[in-house]
């Protein structure tokens, strides 16, 4: 009688620099089902291209610029989230169920704080360059 060959290592993508290749994998395809799929991420993609160049002219320090990069990344990262919840939710059932709605009225809102922290971390960024234009 045969033994099973059964992966005892509950990692489906495997171990080591094959599981870091394969995961990256993943992501390169997260990223493209945003793309096609979701109409804010693509929004979110516009901003982050008018609105990055504009942070190396804003920003006053290497670490301010930081700020307004991870601030616009923490968006990105909410709205893929968002997203995924999303699917799953839609993916369980269209109907209406009250959890369902729940589930992504809660991450719809969390884009809009992450979108909150966005215009408030910009928000001061652009403040204090016109108060070093006009002082």
């Amino acid at each position: 009688m045969n033994k099973p060959n059964i992966n005892l290592v509950n990692k489906p993508n495997g171990i080591g620099l094959g599981r870091i290749f394969k995961a990256t994998q993943c992501s390169i395809k997260g990223f493209k089902a945003a793309y096609q799929e979701e109409s804010a991420f693509r929004t979110e993609l516009v901003l982050g291209a008018v609105s990055l160049p504009l942070s190396f002219w804003l920003a006053q320090s290497l670490q301010h610029w930081v700020m307004l990069v991870v601030s616009f990344l923490f968006l990105l990262i909410v709205e893929l989230l968002n997203s995924a919840i999303e699917a799953l939710t839609d993916r369980v059932g269209v109907e209406y169920h009250v959890l369902s709605g729940r589930a992504k009225d809660i991450a719809s809102a969390a884009v809009s704080l992450a979108l909150l922290v966005l215009l408030i971390v910009w928000g001061v960024a652009g403040y204090e360059k016109i108060l070093i234009w006009i002082g």
